[in-house]
C-alpha cells in the first residue's frame, strides 16, 4: 500500500466537519496518494463510507480504535 500522503485531524469534530474537512484535504492531494483521517465523531463511520461511495474514491481502510476512527482513502480522479 502506499504511503500516506497527508494526516487530517477531525477529533472533536462533530458532523459534517470531518466530512467537509475530508472533502477539502483530498482537493490538496493528488490522484493515487492516500489521505489519512483521524475523527472522534462514532457518526464519520457510516458519513466516510457513504461519502466514498458517493464521490467515487476508494476506501482503503476503516478501523474503529476504541473511540478513535482511523480512514484511508485513496484520492481516484
Amino acid at each position: 500500500m502506499s504511503d500516506v500522503a497527508k494526516t487530517l485531524d477531525c477529533s472533536g469534530l462533530l458532523c459534517p466537519m470531518p466530512v467537509v474537512k475530508t472533502k477539502k484535504a483530498m482537493a490538496e492531494i493528488q490522484i493515487g496518494e492516500i489521505l489519512e483521517m483521524i475523527s472522534t465523531d462514532p457518526g464519520s463511520m457510516p458519513d466516510m463510507e457513504a461519502w466514498a461511495r458517493q464521490t467515487k474514491h476508494e476506501l482503503v481502510d476503516a478501523k474503529d480504535e476504541g473511540g478513535k476512527y482511523t480512514f484511508l482513502i485513496k484520492k481516484t480522479h
